[in-house]
């Protein structure tokens, strides 16, 4: 299993490498037209490689950002660390004990340093399990670094940021990357004011009413610590103003977040929701879940309160049995085609992208420089990303009706992306039709 590991290791670096000598033989096609394009610091071997990872990840249906990312590192494996991808060749260490010498060398600079780093860690790389393998590589890696801790930090601070992932049953991960001090700072203050709110709870000292949308009783918390740490940071984020970074009159603080929100109709139906989240119609469940963003489920009580009392979120009204967009009804006011195409792609349009509609670029896919209209059925939402792809790469695409994409790669396969199907409820229509 560690050779053929290799063996893909040594095949998409390899790939990397054909992505390079592309751009060498074709800088000009991937480079020239930068100009003028908006496009920032984006040379020509960095379109090839999107090209080349967009054909690879179209064919085995993955996405071609993560394509690329295990392109990148393929061939840094091989090219910085060749005793560790012998190693792994030889199936004297897996893939992950790879990974994790990888990592932590990733800033040794030196060929000779690289060396002595893996001299020293692959002996208990090929005896101990990755997890206790990660310390030891993170103190060679310290030793053997060149530059001082307190400069790389400085470095490594403006890389902070605030992330979203999306977990199952109508949950999110937020996930910040912060300096530690101040990370575990965090933490350590949301635990204080849990154990706080704890004590003063159980003391009858304490609001009876639970913060965020979790029970509390009379007698005491019912929440475990991580709950009330969850709570707390929700509650501070949500309703706190940025003293820190506001401005004199306040303007930071008089932000509120804006979320899309797609409800089927028969959600915003009245009528009680059995245990399961599906509303009951005439006898039978004929509810569907809301989505956030047309991406991330979430149950119909918190749609129905969103949609009909807040005035920052946006609602797409869809049929309940084709789950065609009936209406686009958005409170603040903007364009009728960009609150259309907003319901109908709701992500970008390049196949396996998953990148949500209020980071998309309209696109014309016929040129405007070139007669194409400014119409539904010639626009598509595509991420910056995949906006350059088709404009500077071999890469091209059509529309095919309806919203439907036809891309081709550059080695001529063909790829077709449907608008995605809007949250719907499904109804059994033979013999009794939905109620309207």
């Amino acid at each position: 299993m560690a050779s053929l590991q290799a063996f893909r290791e040594y095949t998409l670096a390899v790939a990397a490498r054909v992505a390079e000598v592309m751009a060498d033989d074709g800088g000009a096609r991937f480079g020239s037209s930068l100009c003028g394009s908006g496009v920032v610091g984006l040379g020509s071997v960095e379109l090839a490689q999107r090209a080349v990872a967009a054909e690879i990840a179209t064919a085995t249906r993955m996405s071609d950002r993560v394509v690329q990312r295990q392109m990148g590192q393929a061939l840094e494996l091989l090219s910085r660390f060749p005793g560790t991808f012998h190693a792994l060749a030889d199936g004297r260490i897996s893939l992950t004990h790879a990974r994790v010498i990888q990592d932590a060398g990733v800033s040794l600079v030196d060929s000779e340093t690289v060396a002595g780093f893996e001299a020293a860690v692959l002996p208990c790389a090929e005896s101990q399990a990755p997890n206790r393998l990660r310390r030891l590589a993170a103190r060679e890696a310290e030793k053997a670094h060149p530059e001082a801790l307190v400069v790389r930090h400085e470095r490594a601070v403006a890389g902070r940021c605030v992330r979203v992932n999306p977990l199952p049953d109508g949950m999110a991960e937020l996930a910040a990357t912060l300096p530690a001090a101040v990370a575990y700072g965090i933490h350590d203050r949301l635990t204080q004011m849990a154990k706080k709110h704890t004590e003063l709870t159980a003391s009858g000292a304490g609001p009876a009413a639970a913060l965020g949308t979790a029970a509390s009783t009379d007698v005491g918390e019912s929440r475990t610590m991580d709950q009330l740490r969850a709570d707390l940071f929700s509650d501070m984020l949500l309703s706190g103003a940025p003293t820190g970074h506001d401005t004199p009159d306040r303007l930071l603080a008089a932000i509120t977040a804006q979320v899309d929100v797609t409800v089927p109709v028969l959600t915003l139906m009245g009528g009680k929701f059995s245990r399961s989240g599906k509303r009951r119609v005439k006898g039978r469940l004929g509810g569907a879940p809301a989505e956030l963003s047309g991406r991330h489920p979430i149950d119909p009580e918190t749609a129905k309160q969103l949609a009909g009392a807040a005035s920052a979120w946006n609602r797409v009204l869809t049929d309940p049995v084709s789950g065609a967009v009936l209406a686009v009804d958005r409170y603040r006011p903007g364009e009728d085609i960009k609150r259309l195409l907003t319901a109908r792609d709701s992500r970008c349009r390049f196949p396996g992208c998953g990148i949500p509609t209020r980071d998309l670029d309209l696109d014309h896919t016929r040129d405007a420089a070139h007669g194409g209209a400014t119409e539904a059925g010639n626009l598509a939402g595509l991420c910056r990303r995949h906006h350059v792809l088709k404009h500077h790469s071999e890469w091209t695409v059509r529309q095919a009706g309806n919203g439907t994409l036809q891309w081709t790669s550059p080695t001529g396969r063909n790829y077709t992306d449907k608008p995605p199907t809007p949250a719907a409820t499904t109804v059994n229509t033979s013999s009794n039709p939905p109620p309207f």
